[in-house]
């Protein structure tokens, strides 16, 4: 794993102490993602015995319906990773950019799944705060220390999967085209998954946007976020080959039923209609480029 790349080109690079004050309220999203991740698994969601290692248990209850939205991101993004994993024989490379306090890496590893790199990309101070926590952790540090991988990330020589989840939509639009050009331009044969906001043009999205204006955290990619054809077409004018979009509520009904029960049963929601509202107002979106012979255009969710 990785905590560093050379800057590409889309990144502008002002003064520190001005992207310090610019992006506080958007390092804030990490750690509230992180906290609602940690309280899910401690009620029982889902399995992850390494992010109490990064993350404290919060006093806090969350609600319900977030700890099921949650479940859902989590549920469906691992759906897509390994079935990207499994395509391409785990013979390739994996970048997680805007990765947080996210374990996937030591998860992966359990199940024999890493692939051949696996990058993490963030903020220096997000990044900071986690390696301080996997160099004091044993059972974070030892996995990693026990490859021996060279950071560096492989120019269209290896199958690359990017994982964006959340992070898009902080940035203006001519923004994130730039990003997925380049990475479209880069490398050869890829997929990415990107998980964000969606129907952001009614009543309900105008007060999530409101509340985030709130917190000094800005929206400043929502455009695209109007509609799930809206996310297609931005991934399809940038270089992708294949574009796929899903609403959230539409991926938490295709969950094995077995599965639904287990977590419904985890806790008591007074209405179902919170659920829903909430879950229609994001997406879970996958696009592909090359990769005919690994069959990459078969993957769903």
């Amino acid at each position: 794993m990785a905590a560093s790349l050379r800057e590409p080109s889309f990144i502008s690079s002002p003064s520190s102490s001005t992207c310090d004050t610019d992006d506080e309220g958007v390092r804030g999203t990490c750690e509230d993602a992180s906290l609602c991740k940690r309280f899910a698994v401690s009620v029982g969601y889902w399995h992850d015995p390494y992010i109490q290692h990064l993350v404290r248990l919060t006093k806090e209850r969350k609600a319900p319906e977030i700890n099921r939205g949650y479940f859902a991101r989590v549920h469906g993004v691992n759906q897509l990773l390994k079935a990207f994993l499994r395509k391409t024989e785990c013979h390739c490379q994996v970048l997680n950019l805007g990765a947080g306090m996210d374990t996937t890496f030591w998860k992966l590893k359990d199940e024999d799944l890493l692939p051949s790199k696996y990058f993490e990309v963030d903020f220096p101070m997000i990044v900071t705060r986690k390696l301080h926590n996997i160099k004091n952790k044993p059972l974070l540090s030892k996995p990693i220390v026990e490859l021996h991988s060279e950071d560096i990330l492989h120019m269209g020589k290896l199958p690359t999967l990017l994982i964006t989840e959340c992070v898009l939509v902080y940035m203006t639009p001519e923004q994130s085209a730039n990003l997925l050009k380049w990475a479209s331009n880069t490398f050869e044969t890829a997929m990415l998954i990107n998980y964000e906001q969606v129907n952001m043009g009614d009543r309900f999205g105008q007060i999530m946007i409101e509340n985030l204006r709130r917190r000094q955290c800005d929206l400043a990619g929502v455009e695209t976020c109007k509609s799930l054809e809206s996310q297609k077409e931005r991934l399809l004018a940038n270089g992708w080959e294949t574009a796929c979009a899903v609403n959230m509520m539409e991926l938490y009904s295709r969950l094995p039923r077995a599965e639904v029960s287990r977590i419904e049963s985890l806790e008591f929601l007074d209405e179902m209609e919170l659920l829903e509202q909430l879950m229609q107002h994001y997406c879970l979106c996958w696009a592909t480029r090359g990769g005919q012979e690994l069959g990459l255009k078969e993957i769903s969710c």
